[in-house]
């Protein structure tokens, strides 16, 4: 039996600890905001975060998150962050399929690096968005380190 704080909260799962961490948060904990994308680490449309840093989920296994924090987009603010609502404000969504994981990524950024240069975006938001929202996605960034720093005030 497997103990994992996911979203803060403890889960025992009885699974084989090989198992990536991705298929146990869709298909045992049923936390399915956390995408399938490419299964190899590639594309990021299932990043959590382990420990408050940006992982892809598909490339991690349940017994390597055992005792460590996970938060999925389910996890977040319910919405109310500053990076979900520099998302709705600049649009940056199309098909949606990616941005959980690309808000993810963004989170955990910003976590790192309060002000990021576009530079620091380009090599820290490394996931694949079909529909090319990529300015938008930079635009929001900024928009939400603005905001983040605001509300430290």
């Amino acid at each position: 039996m497997l103990q994992l704080k996911i979203n803060g909260q403890q889960h025992a799962l009885d699974i084989d600890p090989d198992t990536p961490l991705l298929w146990a948060l869709r298909d045992h904990l049923n936390l399915q905001g956390t995408k399938y994308g490419c299964g190899i680490g590639l594309c990021g449309s299932c990043t959590v975060h382990i420990d408050d840093r940006a992982v892809r989920a598909c490339l991690v296994t349940v017994g390597e998150v055992s005792g460590k924090a996970v938060t999925t987009i389910e996890g977040l603010a319910s919405g109310s962050g500053p990076v979900q609502q520099a998302w709705r404000e600049f649009e940056v969504p199309q098909c949606g399929y990616c941005q959980p994981g690309m808000i993810m990524a963004s989170v955990a950024l910003l976590r790192e690096k309060p002000s990021p240069t576009d530079a620091d975006i380009d090599a820290a938001i490394t996931n694949i968005c079909r529909c090319g929202t990529y300015n938008r996605v930079r635009r929001a960034i900024h928009a939400a380190a603005k905001k983040q720093g605001a509300d430290d005030v």
